[in-house]
């Protein structure tokens, strides 16, 4: 089936999209981007990704290319036009194309931001294998720039550290920066210890993941102990049991770091629990 996909104002078959050469995205990944789960055919999250949308452009000073209601029209109509059920929905605003490459921005009053979305059909996504079996992971120095709070699509280390995953034969890797965990190439981490769940704490070292956020009210609504602090990699090897935290994996279990076997090798239950009751709720409140 071929894609119906939505670039600059336009529905059109995947197999006819097209973007400028000299769109910065293209060329100075010059763009940010938001991943919004979807759910029996009802989108995840949606006012946490298009919050945290605004804020990526405002960091960058970026125009919106449309209102929030807009986006929304667009995310619903690619997820039916698509008969998407389970599966994710990709938006990506670039700052344009002036006609020509420059290193200067050009200017928001003239050059039109740049909107492309489109739709990845992914069936049993609450109901993953990987969700069961649970992540191996490895460590990596953290070498990306430092605003890691705006969402931007500069991926290519990010994407390294997955390629450095798989050759040794893990999942995915957590970056190390000075000492302390920062984050997954593509999610939060965590680790639980003796009850209590440590997770690094906001700031611009790492994302503000929009999943990070509802799984740390559920953990307290759960009466869960939260502790937010920096934490090395070899306290987690040490942890009963760990999990990452994306829009896209949702809750998912890490059973093993750099090697070392946590708990019994297989999923822990308080990141079991936060998986059941993220995806119960998120159920409830899809749009």
């Amino acid at each position: 089936m071929t894609r119906t996909v939505y670039v600059n104002g336009e529905y059109l078959p995947e197999t006819e999209a097209k973007i400028s050469i000299f769109d910065r995205g293209f060329l100075m990944a010059d763009a940010v981007y938001e991943v919004t789960s979807v759910l029996g055919g009802k989108l995840v999250d949606f006012e946490g990704h298009a919050v945290r949308l605004e804020r990526s452009l405002n960091e960058l000073g970026m125009n919106a290319p449309c209102t929030k209601e807009e986006l929304l029209e667009i995310h619903r109509k690619l997820v039916e036009e698509n008969e998407i059920d389970e599966g994710l929905v990709y938006l990506q605003v670039t700052r344009g194309s002036d006609g020509d490459r420059d290193f200067v921005f050009p200017d928001p009053e003239t050059t039109q931001p740049g909107l492309v979305l489109f739709t990845q059909n992914k069936p049993n996504l609450a109901d993953s294998e990987a969700s069961k079996k649970g992540a191996k992971i490895i460590s990596i120095e953290d070498i990306r720039w430092g605003r890691r709070d705006i969402k931007t699509t500069q991926l290519l280390y990010p994407s390294m550290g997955k390629m450095m995953a798989k050759a040794a034969g893990a999942d995915d890797a957590w970056m190390i920066e000075d000492g302390h965990v920062t984050e997954g190439t593509s999610n939060n981490a965590y680790f639980v210890k003796n009850g209590t769940i440590v997770t690094r704490p906001l700031s611009k070292d790492i994302l503000h993941g929009i999943t990070r956020a509802a799984v740390m009210r559920l953990a307290e609504e759960a009466q869960l102990k939260v502790e937010e602090r920096l934490f090395t990699i070899d306290e987690a090897k040490e942890a009963d049991e760990a999990f990452t935290t994306s829009a896209s994996a949702f809750v998912m279990p890490v059973i093993e770091i750099d090697g070392a076997t946590l708990g019994d090798g297989t999923p822990g239950p308080i990141a079991k629990q936060l998986r059941e009751i993220y995806l119960d709720e998120a159920r409830k409140k899809a749009i």
